[in-house]
C-alpha cells in the first residue's frame, strides 16, 4: 500500500489546520459562524503555537497538551488531525492508531481517521494477522459513508479537494474489497476492488485480486478477470511473479476460450490500457454436442474406421440418420476386436466394455455370446482384456450394450477400442 498516499492526506490536513489557525488574529473577532473561533487568546496562542512547530517532537508536546489543557476546544477535531499526521511522519503507529480513535470519539465521521484506521488494518492484513481484516473493512464502510458528507475545507483549492477525495475512496475501497476478498464474498470484492483500481490503475496489489475476485463469482465474470489477470502480470514487478500470474492467466483463458489464441494480444492490450475499454469481449468456448460430435464424425470418417467408442457415440446420440449408416455396416457382420472383461455369467456368456469411458466406469457395453463354451483352462478372467470376434445382432441405445452372437477367442491382437472422442477446441 502506498505510505505516501497517507502522507498526503494527513498532509492536506495539517496545512489546512495551520492555514486556519495562522489567519485568526491575536485579539479574535466576530468570525462568520461557519468557521471555527478560539475566543480565549491563551487557548489561541496554545493552538497555534504548537501546529506551528517545526520539530516533530515539539509539535507533538504542544499539541498533547493543547488537548490536555483544553479538552473541549473548539480547535481539538484539528489538534487531533495535526497530531495524527505528525505521529505518521515519527512513524510511530502506535499513537498513530490511538490518535485516529481519539478522533472518531470527537466525530465518528471523520473520513480522515477513518482513512488512517482502514490503511493501518488492511496493511496488518496483508502482513498475516487475519484478525484485522474485519476491522480494515468495517472502518472502509464507515469512511465510504461518511465520504459523500466530507466539506472543502477552508482554503482548499476545488481540484485539491476533489484529489483528496479519490485518494481517500481509494483507501477505503481497497480495505473493503481485499478484506470481501478473505471473507470469499466475491461480489463485494469485485466491486469495491474495481473502483479501488480505477483509483490506482497500476497498483498490482489491487489490480490481481481484482483478477481473483471476478473469476471466482459464481458464474465467473471471465471478461473482466481475464482483462485484470493479464493487466497484472504486464505489472508484476518480477519476472518470476509476471511468470507466475500469465501462468494462471492462460488456464484461465484455455478454460473460457477453448485455447491460448489471442492471449499474446490481450497481454500486449493491457500492458498500456489499465481498464477494459467499451465493447471488450472475449469469446467464449461453446464444445459441441454429443450429437454434433456424432454428426461430425460420420461426415470426417468410414464406419470401418472408427473405434468402438465412436460407434457407441453415433448409435447413442447421433441423429437416427446417421446412426442407421453406422448400423448398417456393423449389423451382423463379424467384429474382431479387444475388450476388457466385465464378467463372466456362463462358459458361453460374457459382459464386456468395449470403450475406455465404460472400462473406467467398469460398466459392460458388450453383451458376447459364445458359439461354444469356453474351455476352463481358457476362461476369461474380469479386468483383463479379450481378444475376441463376435457379431452385432441387434443394440440398446441408452445405456448403450450392444449384443453380439458367434463370439469366438482370438490369440492374435485385435483392433483396441479407444475412447469417446474429446469436444474439439475452437482455434
Amino acid at each position: 500500500m502506498n505510505r505516501i498516499l497517507i502522507m498526503v492526506v494527513l498532509g492536506m490536513a495539517v496545512a489546512a489546520a495551520g492555514q486556519e489557525a495562522s489567519q485568526q488574529p491575536a485579539q479574535p473577532a466576530a468570525p462568520p459562524q461557519q468557521k471555527k473561533e478560539i475566543k480565549d487568546p491563551a487557548e489561541y496562542n496554545a493552538y497555534v503555537g504548537a501546529v506551528q512547530q517545526k520539530d516533530p517532537a515539539a509539535k507533538i508536546s504542544g499539541l498533547e497538551a493543547f488537548l490536555t489543557q483544553y479538552p473541549n476546544s473548539v480547535m481539538k477535531e484539528d489538534a487531533l488531525e495535526a497530531l495524527m499526521a505528525t505521529y505518521q511522519q515519527t512513524n510511530n503507529g502506535a499513537k498513530l492508531t490511538d490518535t485516529a480513535q481519539r478522533l472518531l470519539q470527537v466525530n465518528p465521521n471523520s473520513v480522515r481517521a477513518l482513512a488512517i484506521l482502514t490503511y493501518l488494518k488492511t496493511a496488518a492484513g496483508q502482513s498475516g494477522d487475519a484478525k484485522a481484516w474485519a476491522d480494515a473493512k468495517q472502518y472502509g464502510q464507515k469512511g465510504l459513508a461518511a465520504l459523500p458528507n466530507f466539506t472543502k475545507p477552508e482554503n482548499m483549492a476545488d481540484a485539491e479537494y476533489n484529489t483528496l477525495k479519490t485518494q481517500l475512496a481509494g483507501i477505503f475501497n481497497r480495505g473493503v474489497g481485499l478484506a470481501a476478498l478473505q471473507d470469499k464474498d466475491y461480489q463485494t470484492a469485485a466491486s469495491s476492488l474495481r473502483a479501488a483500481v480505477e483509483s490506482s490503475p497500476n497498483d498490482v496489489s489491487l489490480v490481481y485480486p481484482l483478477s481473483l475476485a471476478y473469476l471466482h463469482l459464481a458464474p465467473p465474470d471471465y471478461v473482466n478477470g481475464l482483462w485484470f489477470t493479464a493487466r497484472a502480470a504486464n505489472l508484476a514487478p518480477t519476472p518470476a511473479g509476471q511468470q507466475q500470474i500469465e501462468k494462471y492467466g492462460v488456464s484461465q483463458y484455455r478454460k473460457y476460450h477453448g485455447s491460448d489464441q489471442g492471449w499474446s494480444d490481450l497481454m500486449a492490450q493491457t500492458k498500456t490500457t489499465p481498464l477494459p475499454p467499451a465493447g471488450f469481449t472475449i469469446t467464449q468456448y461453446v464444445p459441441p454436442t454429443p450429437a454434433e460430435q456424432a454428426a461430425d464424425l460420420v461426415k470426417t470418417k468410414k464406419v470401418e474406421e472408427m473405434s468402438f467408442a465412436e460407434w457407441e457415440l453415433v448409435l447413442s446420440e447421433g441423429k437416427p440418420e446417421d446412426a442407421d449408416k453406422v448400423w448398417s455396416m456393423l449389423k451382423g457382420k463379424p467384429l474382431q476386436m479387444v475388450a476388457n472383461v466385465i464378467s463372466v455369467d456362463s462358459p458361453t456368456s460374457l459382459k464386456l466394455a468395449g470403450s475406455q469411458d465404460d472400462i473406467d466406469a467398469k460398466r459392460a457395453d458388450i453383451d458376447l455370446t459364445m458359439t461354444a463354451a469356453i474351455p476352463a483352462r481358457m476362461m476369461p478372467t474380469p479386468g483383463k482384456d479379450l481378444q475376441f470376434e463376435g457379431t452385432p445382432v441387434s443394440y440398446e441405445p441408452k445405456p448403450f450394450v450392444m449384443t453380439m452372437k458367434d463370439g469366438a477367442l482370438l490369440t492374435a491382437k485385435a483392433p483396441a477400442a479407444g475412447k469417446k472422442p474429446a469436444p474439439k477446441k475452437s482455434q
